[in-house]
């Protein structure tokens, strides 16, 4: 593999950060703040809206938005069971068999930090023949503490509760071909490449771009973006991950360009302006339809703001599950959102 340059090492530094401060839906406060630090020892202004979402840039009356997610799938308490061990709901939509037997971390309210697994009900083929064949559900599964105990009483000891927030080890593992292997790649890759973007341009340019950068804490859900973009916002750029599978065009080396999602068709003008943007810039791209996905964009949309929105990010196989990326696709990504603010 080609030497990384400061840049794409950079980013991958920043992809690892993120990717190791746990941040289910709803509870992202801790890697909201690592954002904002790391804007702030930039130079660039960041505040909190009414939400929770984050906004980084220093121009006044921003017309663009650049917008990725900072929230990940994840898991809540719901009861605890007899046994001490808990049931639980899910947060978002993580497909349960790639994250069977995953570490997990229970936060308390008193911010205690008890870890566990997700295993399924009656783990053990020496006793349960069938546990190959179960169906992998909130009903057939729990989180099993790593805790002695034995009743629901030892464990709220513990400090826990029905309605703590339950988040998954991310596993982040780079390799030596440039592969990016995590879970919630959805949209930490794409976050990475929005923040080594405004690294990029820096302090004094923001000040000039009309440009702000819009880290949502909701859109797992279906809320993220559908409140705190100003008024002067004409146009919105969604950096969320590209589709990789049967059927779609996107690859993990490559930007995708997303022309319509669940919700419809994005933008046409914008959508044709970032495909001009990234053959300009010899930028690896697809254009590409995604069958069952929503983004900020859609939330935007149905909130009713007068704007233009196209969608783009770096191409991630296996959504919601055992996640990969590129260093291509993320380079790629950053580098359409230079040239489409540039």
């Amino acid at each position: 593999m080609a030497r990384k340059t400061q840049s794409e090492e950079r980013m991958i530094k920043v992809l690892r950060e993120l990717s190791e401060i746990y941040s289910p839906t709803g509870f992202t406060a801790a890697v909201l703040e690592y954002v904002a630090k790391v804007a702030k020892t930039a130079g660039i202004k960041s505040h909190y809206t009414n939400k929770g979402a984050l906004i980084v840039g220093n121009h006044q009356c921003p017309e663009i938005t650049v917008a990725g997610h900072i929230d990940t799938l994840g898991l809540m308490v719901k009861k605890i069971r007899p046994d001490g061990n808990l049931s639980f709901t899910k947060l978002g939509g993580p497909v349960l068999q790639a994250f069977e037997g995953r570490t997990v971390r229970v936060f308390t309210e008193k911010g205690r930090v008890v870890s566990g697994a997700l295993v399924l009900n009656n783990p053990a083929a020496h006793v349960n023949n069938k546990a190959g064949e179960s169906p992998r559900s909130d009903e057939t599964m729990h989180v099993r503490l790593d805790a002695e105990v034995n009743s629901a009483k030892d464990t709220e000891k513990l400090g826990i509760q029905v309605g703590d927030f339950i988040a998954f080890d991310a596993g982040f593992e780079y390799t030596d071909t440039g592969f990016v292997k995590s879970h919630f790649l959805d949209d930490k890759a794409g976050c990475a490449a929005m923040i080594d973007a405004f690294l990029t341009l820096g302090a004094t340019a923001l000040k000039k771009i009309p440009v702000m950068f819009f880290f949502s804490n909701y859109e797992e859900v279906g809320h993220g973006a559908c409140a705190g973009i100003p008024d002067s916002v004409k146009e919105l750029l969604v950096v969320d991950m590209g589709v990789v599978g049967d059927g779609v065009a996107g690859n993990e080396q490559s930007v995708s360009i997303c022309v319509k999602d669940s919700s419809g068709p994005y933008d046409y003008q914008l959508r044709i302006r970032l495909a001009e943007l990234a053959r300009k810039e010899k930028l690896p791209y697809k254009l590409d339809v995604f069958p069952f996905y929503g983004s900020d964009g859609s939330a935007a949309l149905r909130a009713g703001y007068d704007i233009r929105v196209g969608l783009i990010g770096p191409g991630v196989s296996a959504s919601h599950g055992n996640e990969r990326t590129h260093i291509k696709g993320l380079k790629a990504t950053r580098d359409l959102i230079l040239a489409y603010l540039k």
